[in-house]
Parts: structure tokens; sequence; C-alpha cells
């Protein structure tokens, strides 16, 4: 089910997830998939999920859920149209940001001049929930900072983690937003993200993979060597 313009970011024998990089703001939206299974999650997608959706529906797979790492504009501004192509399947989100998606004030989007207002989440989900696609289990982690309700995926099994705008690759998610809470975000990555295994795959939600091991050493914003 590659595409040209998919990256896959984890080997088929632990499943897979696959990014593309939507819209100007070059978000991540990623398609999880499970071992030998049609089931998988759209997760963030952003805007113009055209692509997305057409690998989806060319590989004869099935959408179980969409799941919102937080609700800022370019992370939801593409529920709508993965809901119209798939009808009936749940939203996942965190409570706290229950009426962002649709509220283009809380989503970032009327600052940005591109009011828009999408689907919001029809099932919450929280730190320690459990979420099972195929055979594979994800944990969620409520990583605020970045935005409240911001969450994190976690497969243990296959060692990845979908970190949304907390942690990237050499760089952490603002927090000078409405709502944002720098304090709030390195507790975070501390104490939520720099727990995980050193050798977890970061998939963050904009710009390249990374790791846990590499952020914690040389990560200039928040690094365990310096006690940033």
């Amino acid at each position: 089910m590659q595409t040209p313009d998919a990256k896959e970011v984890i080997g088929p024998a632990a499943g897979a997830v696959r990014s593309w990089p939507l819209g100007p703001f070059e978000t991540n939206c990623y398609l999880v998939t499970a071992p030998g299974g049609v089931g998988c999650w759209i997760v963030d997608p952003g805007i113009g999920p055209q692509m997305v959706i057409k690998a989806v529906q060319s590989a004869g797979l099935r959408p179980e859920a969409v799941i919102l790492t937080h609700a800022h504009l370019d992370h939801v501004a593409g529920v709508g149209e993965v809901l119209a192509a798939f009808p009936d399947i749940p939203v996942l989100g965190h409570e706290s940001e229950r009426n962002w998606p649709g509220d283009p004030s809380l989503n970032l989007s009327a600052s940005y001049g591109i009011p828009i207002a999408a689907p919001g989440a029809t099932r919450f989900i929280a730190e320690g929930d459990e979420l099972v696609l195929g055979s594979d289990r994800w944990r969620v982690l409520h990583t605020p900072g970045h935005s409240p309700g911001s969450i994190t995926l976690v497969n243990d099994r296959a060692g990845v983690a979908i970190v949304g705008d907390t942690l990237f690759a050499g760089s952490i998610g603002r927090s000078d937003f409405p709502g944002s809470d720098e304090r709030v975000l390195h507790e975070s990555i501390r104490n939520r993200l720099y727990t995980l295994p050193d050798a977890t795959a970061v998939h963050p939600g904009h710009g390249p993979a990374t790791t846990i091991g590499r952020e914690k050493r040389t990560n200039p914003h928040v690094s365990v060597a310096s006690g940033a």
C-alpha cells in the first residue's frame, strides 16, 4: 500500500506506521495498521488528506478510528473529509479539547486567517487508556503543554510512540499559544516521554522521526545530559 507520497517508518512485521506531510504546515498524518489485519487508524488528518484516503481505499483497509493527538487546525482540518469517505467511524481525542475542533478561535485557525470548524471527538481518551488495533495494543499518555489535551500513543511491543507536537527531532512543541504551558510541556517530556526506552522510535507531528535516546542526549530544549 506504499505510495510515493508516504514514508514507512516501522517494518511490516510489527504492523506499519506510514506518514504523509499534509498542507502548508506539513503536518504528519499517520496511517497505522496491525500485523495481518485490514483495520487501520488515521491519526491527525490535517489540511488536504485526499492522498491518505486514496491509500486506504486502494489497499482495501478498514478505518476503525480517527485519532487526534491534539486539536490545532493543522491536525484536525481534514477530519470532515475523512468522515465523508468513511462514515460512522469514531473520532478519538482528549476531553480537555472537547470544543476545540469546531471553534476557530480555539483551534487557532482564526488567527491564521483560515477559520475551520472540524468535527470533534465522539469518544474521549485519557492517560492510561489502552487502544487495540488487531493484535497490537497502544497505550495513551497524556502529554500536555503544547496544548492541554495533547496525547501520545505508545506501542510497547513495536517500540513506537506517536507524539503529536510535544517532541520533535532536535526541538519541542511551541508553548506560546493560548492554552500552552512551557513548564507543563517540559514535565510531559521528562516524566512521560523520556521514561520510555531509549530505542523507542518517536514519530512527531512535523518533521522526521527520531528516538527517545537521541533526544534525551542531544535535544537542546529538554536534554537529560544538560538538565535543561
